[in-house]
């Protein structure tokens, strides 16, 4: 009994009640437990983000009785949040793959642009169907229409394949309800629609700077379109009758898009309006609307509809597909919530008030909040870098800064711009332990030393390009 009673006494008595350093041993040792379990001990990033949750909160201030049900609690509430949106998005993006909607939407861009700009064609596609659908998956779509426009229009390989990835690296960390964006959004408090409206904001310049640095940097490296190794005849592309329309093709993209936008607008123009002014009636309405999980609700709905229709599969065929894709789905909402309970505690420790004055101040107004914004791209590249996943350390980063954040007040700009530098920053670092890195080089056909020179630095260059954006927008419009 005295070494129970031992241990509750030091748990009690954390650190934070006895030293201002107390909360930045407690956020060293939270990070160490993060990438220590997850690099050095290959350990699923679940277990690590959790394990770091539970020791956090033991070491922070609080009732000992309840310093793990916290946990939980606070697992849950990041789960509640983002949970269907997450699970949703994974049908839709599986059902645009096999209804062929997505193929759809590629060829819209290949036929408004022409085969003459047909880089400018594979980064447009690129970009809008990495809203819904993962990376890895978006390459996969596309790397057979790259190889085929460079067989019929002689165009660089590399810059075809380079702008098809590029673009969708881009909204991949941006723009919701790809998780991690949604993730980011959650736990910094940021509504979806400005989320939305700002990814794209920072997102669009950034691509346009990108484009024009490939065409230049594909005319300095040649590398050819080499035969993929272990695989048979590439397949032929599905003619047009056998795709769907481009109407409810495209509808599961726009529609939540559109949806959550719509509310962003008329709660803006509600806000300081009479309780009886027709806008505050019309906010009512679109708060339902445009809540995002009704959204995507509708969306997979459509999604589901329009796979049906093209593929005709029995009850069995497509309960099978919606299964297959929330599993996949759960894995990312276990990881998630158990990121946003590792920064729940960190809040608990009271790392905020004690980074605060580090990086942010009193009285320094601009400067310090300019200055998070290159905290948080340091952090989220340092963390990419480390362990490999963009998704992981989008988590991570945004659990830590929501700790370090007092009130939004103290920025001087809207939080959804810290948001943009830690979705710029986690793209950053994209080699060896990067999966993204592995389905560039084996699927695109080119060796790990190509690939460093071309893709590694091309998201180099695209993530500090996208953070320069950032900043001259949480400047010339604060939004605060």
């Amino acid at each position: 009994m005295s070494g129970l009673n031992l241990l509750t006494t030091l748990a009690a008595a954390s650190p934070v009640d006895v030293s201002p350093s107390g909360p930045l041993i407690i956020l060293a040792l939270g990070i160490a437990i993060v990438i220590g379990m997850i690099v050095a001990l290959r350990i699923n990033a679940f277990l690590a983000l959790i394990t770091a949750a539970i020791v956090v909160s033991l070491l922070a201030p609080g009732e000992f009785a309840v310093k793990i049900s916290r946990v939980a609690e606070a697992f849950g509430t990041t789960a509640g949040k983002i949970g269907v949106v997450i699970a949703l998005a994974a049908v839709i993006g599986k059902c645009l793959i096999d209804s062929g909607a997505a193929d759809r939407v590629v060829r819209l861009f290949v036929g408004l642009l022409g085969e003459r700009r047909c880089a400018v064609s594979l980064m447009s596609s690129g970009f809008v169907l990495s809203v819904p659908v993962f990376f890895d998956t978006v390459f996969y779509l596309l790397l057979p229409l790259a190889r085929s426009m460079h067989r019929r229009t002689k165009a660089s390989y590399l810059l075809l394949i380079l702008a098809m990835g590029a673009g969708a690296s881009i909204t991949h960390s941006l723009v919701p309800p790809t998780p991690g964006p949604l993730i980011i959004a959650g736990t910094l408090g940021i509504d979806l629609g400005t989320m939305i409206m700002v990814g794209l904001l920072c997102a669009v310049p950034t691509a346009v700077v990108i484009l024009f640095f490939i065409g230049w940097l594909s005319k300095r490296i040649d590398i050819p379109m080499r035969p993929l190794e272990g695989t048979g005849p590439e397949p032929e592309a599905l003619p047009d009758e056998q795709l769907p329309a481009l109407l409810p093709s495209i509808l599961p993209i726009i529609l939540p898009v559109i949806m959550i936008s719509m509310h962003t607008v008329v709660s803006t123009l509600a806000k300081g309006a009479d309780p009886a002014a027709t806008i505050k009636k019309i906010e009512a309405v679109t708060a339902v609307l445009g809540n995002a999980n009704l959204a995507m609700l509708l969306s997979a709905a459509i999604a589901l509809y329009v796979l049906w229709q093209q593929r005709k599969p029995s009850r069995e065929q497509l309960a099978k597909i919606v299964e297959t894709s929330l599993m996949s789905a759960g894995v990312i909402i276990l990881i998630t919530s158990a990121g946003g309970a590792f920064g729940a505690m960190l809040k608990q420790a009271r790392v905020g008030d004690a980074i605060q004055g580090l990086m942010v101040g009193e009285g320094t107004g601009q400067l310090g909040g300019i200055k998070l914004l290159f905290l948080a791209f340091f952090i989220a590249s340092l963390l990419k870098f480390a362990q490999g996943s963009s998704t992981v350390s989008m988590i991570t980063t945004s659990a830590m800064l929501a700790a370090m954040i007092s009130t939004p007040e103290a920025l001087g700009y809207h939080p959804v711009y810290l948001a943009a530098a830690i979705g710029f920053g986690a793209q950053c670092g994209n080699w060896m332990n990067d999966s993204g890195f592995w389905i560039f080089a084996k699927m695109g056909g080119l060796t790990e030393i190509e690939t460093l020179k071309t893709w590694t630095f091309t998201v180099a260059i695209m993530t500090i390009v996208g953070l320069l954006f950032t900043i001259l927008f949480a400047t010339v419009l604060p939004l605060a």
